[in-house]
């Protein structure tokens, strides 16, 4: 069942997420604003110096160029209104409509040598740091000087040209990075919001037991993941849900068996049905031990689901124990119809319990006669392969079908669907197998059998010296 979503509103997350993102924005768009006016008030002033400094170089060659044509100033102290030409002249800025405004001839200042002015200052400041002054020599001899206006100076006339404009474009400019970010951070917040108050729901809606509910799963990123994560892990409990649910179902029909059958003897003994004597209660005695290994088992499967197994590793030879076991069991086996071939390889070392072990043997070998048609065979191999001690246990016919495989390690499970008690064991039998092998660190891996039934593939990991 997929989650449906309430009519929105504001959520704690999602004015955290746009309080956050909003606040992260105007704090980017404030130190971009600081950085570029400082850029401007700084840096900007570092190039007009260097460029008016070029432009002073520029005219001071000209001029020395006219000097040493005419060998005086007179020329240009006669004819001031010369002054804003030749400036143009030299900077290269004759032909231009309008000129540089660091390139104005009222920027500019020349003295004699004996330092009367030839051209004055037009403004007439002539203060400790208004102007700067360039020497001019020709032959090595000073023929006067050049003055040249400061950047700093002319910022006062360059402001209201350059500087406010620049500003002001930095205001809109941020009043639109901020407009921008509430917008990103309304829609962000909302969509991350929606999506966080979907997955509240559903957790929610999974803590009260409902198992069915799902999240849509949209996109690729991290909460897509979790959705799927999600999913997933509801799909599970309502699986061990269901599970559980059979497992009471399945473990009260097991009990049911024993203990109806046991009442009926005993009310058929007392009603005088059946007299009391020795073979009555070895009957009843074998549906009290069936009992008992039925509740030894469920037992052993709590604990292993428990994590509390009563199992001792230390190094053994799995090797002699498969050995001994298969070798016990020939006599039995040849009961049941079967014909046991071995090839066991010697001295395989693992960490393993005897007991357990022995255990684990003893349930492979039931499911074998069990479930295997007389005449029939029963193989067994022990190698090592790749730091592992491989077991191939495989029986004759009949097979199992591959839908089914899985499904043989499930509690109280069996193949033919039936709860006859005489086709099989409770139904237990692997189940504790594969806690038992898991407890070893080992693996079990069910398929069919070239000999026409049941393969079992036990890898348990070689025991390593260090």
């Amino acid at each position: 069942m997929a989650v449906t979503l309430p009519t929105w509103r504001p959520s704690r997350l999602g004015l955290k997420l746009f309080s956050a993102i909003l606040s992260v924005n105007v704090a980017i768009s404030a130190t971009m604003f600081l950085a570029v006016s400082y850029s401007i008030d700084r840096g900007f002033i570092d190039y007009l110096n260097q460029a008016q400094e070029r432009r002073a170089m520029l005219l001071a060659d000209g001029l020395i160029t006219r000097w040493e044509t005419q060998q005086d100033w007179r020329w240009l102290e006669h004819n001031p209104e010369r002054w804003p030409h030749i400036v143009r002249f030299e900077l290269g800025q004759e032909h231009r409509e309008r000129p540089s405004p660091l390139g104005e001839a009222q920027d500019f200042a020349l003295r004699a040598p004996n330092g009367a002015f030839v051209i004055p200052p037009m403004n007439g400041r002539m203060g400790p740091g208004d102007w700067r002054w360039l020497t001019l020599h020709s032959d090595n001899e000073a023929i006067g000087s050049l003055g040249f206006r400061p950047p700093q100076q002319m910022m006062e006339r360059m402001e209201n040209r350059f500087l406010e404009l620049q500003q002001r474009n930095l205001v809109i400019i941020v009043i639109s990075i901020g407009l921008a970010s509430l917008l990103l951070a309304a829609g962000l917040s909302w969509w991350l919001s929606r999506r966080t108050r979907a997955l509240a729901i559903a957790t929610r809606r999974l803590t009260e037991g409902n198992y069915h509910t799902r999240l849509p799963e949209r996109g690729r990123d991290e909460l897509a993941r979790l959705a799927r994560d999600f999913n997933v892990l509801a799909a599970t409990l309502e699986a061990n849900r269901d599970a559980r649910a059979r497992w009471v179902s399945d473990t009260a029909h097991e009990l049911r068996t024993p203990l109806a059958v046991l009442r009926g003897e005993i009310e058929a003994m007392q009603d005088g049905i059946r007299p009391l004597n020795q073979e009555n209660l070895s009957s009843l005695a074998q549906e009290v031990a069936q009992l008992e290994h039925l509740v030894a088992d469920l037992r052993l499967l709590s604990q292993s689901d428990a994590g509390a197994l009563d199992i001792h590793l230390a190094p053994m030879n799995l090797s002699e124990s498969l050995a001994s076991r298969l070798e016990d069991a020939d006599r039995w086996l040849n009961g049941s119809g079967l014909t046991l071939t071995t090839h066991i390889a010697p001295d395989v070392i693992i960490r393993g319990d005897a007991q357990r072990l022995h255990q684990l043997w003893n349930n492979l070998l039931d499911n074998s006669c069990a479930y295997t048609d007389a005449p029939g065979k029963l193989q067994v191999t022990l190698n090592i392969e790749r730091a592992h001690a491989v077991i191939v246990w495989q029986d004759s016919a009949p097979s199992v079908p591959e839908s089914e495989l899985s499904r043989l390690t499930e509690r109280l499970y069996r193949v033919e669907g039936s709860r006859n008690r005489a086709s099989g064991g409770s139904g237990l039998g692997l189940s504790i197998a594969s806690a038992l092998v898991i407890a070893h660190g080992a693996t079990l891996e069910a398929s069919n059998a070239p000999l026409g039934g049941l393969c079992w593939t036990l890898r348990f990991p070689l025991l390593t010296s260090h």
